[in-house]
């Protein structure tokens, strides 16, 4: 939502914009030391064999690294059965693709982990045009393990353990990122996982969303979320780039 803005000369806006810079400034700092504290935690020795089912067959937990050390994993909500992923989490994998040459350059490999059967995946994924590599975890207790999926009995008791909390959740699968290191001899280990609002690091869109007039525009929704779409779902008019049709038009 637009607020009614002031108005003032260019040495007035410089006196407020550098204003506004230093506590930006104070925020980068902010979050380069949270980011340090973030590479410190301890990490987790993963010792189940989980398995999945991948374009090239069944692989472990150690194959997806796919040659590098370093593997960040997309907790994608798409349940055995859905006929389309969640909006949101497709929000968040539309930023994925461009990313990867960059990421693979800085030892990365980065994919996605549901539960709906491959099959399922490769349909949603062929329609959304994704390139990313996406496995399914069907049949597996990863989802579980890492608090992004819900047994009914965990869903009958109001309460489920998401977000480091006991909270309810209106769905049996949730979002989250988690990330994962293998060392020289091949041991996998577990250093971070991030849910709720925190997912919001992969959606670049927010970020620029955060800089405009309106901001993020999401003052009563039913939800924050609510205006997502799927990316081949939104009207015309959203995808127009510049003035040149019209300009063309005009000619």
């Amino acid at each position: 939502m637009k607020t009614n803005p002031t108005i003032v000369s260019r040495n007035e806006w410089l006196a407020a914009r550098a204003e506004l810079l230093a506590e930006e400034k104070n925020l980068t700092r902010q979050m380069d030391a949270v980011a340090a504290k973030r590479r410190a935690l301890p990490w987790v020795k993963m010792d189940k064999d989980y398995q999945f089912e991948s374009r090239c067959g069944r692989v472990s937990l150690a194959d997806l690294f796919g040659g590098r050390s370093q593997l960040v994993i997309q907790h994608f909500m798409l349940a055995p059965g859905w006929e389309e992923g969640c909006t949101s989490c497709s929000f968040m994998a539309d930023h994925t693709d461009a990313m990867l040459p960059h990421l693979g350059a800085r030892d990365v490999t980065m994919l996605a982990v549901s539960r709906a059967p491959l099959a399922e995946i490769e349909a949603f994924k062929k329609r959304m045009g994704w390139g990313f590599e996406w496995v399914s975890s069907n049949g597996s207790d990863f989802n579980y393990d890492f608090h992004v999926a819900f047994t009914e009995e965990e869903m009958a008791k109001g309460k489920v353990n998401y977000n480091y909390t006991m909270q309810p959740f209106g769905s049996t699968d949730a979002p989250g990122i988690s990330v994962f290191d293998k060392d020289a001899e091949g041991n996998v280990f577990h250093t971070y996982s991030v849910y709720g609002r925190g997912v919001e690091l992969m959606m670049g869109t927010y970020r620029i969303l955060d800089l405009v007039p309106k901001g993020r525009d999401e003052e009563g929704l039913e939800f924050t979320m609510a205006w997502v779409e799927y990316h081949d779902s939104y009207g015309t008019a959203s995808s127009a780039a510049c003035g040149c049709k019209s300009a063309e038009a005009k000619a």
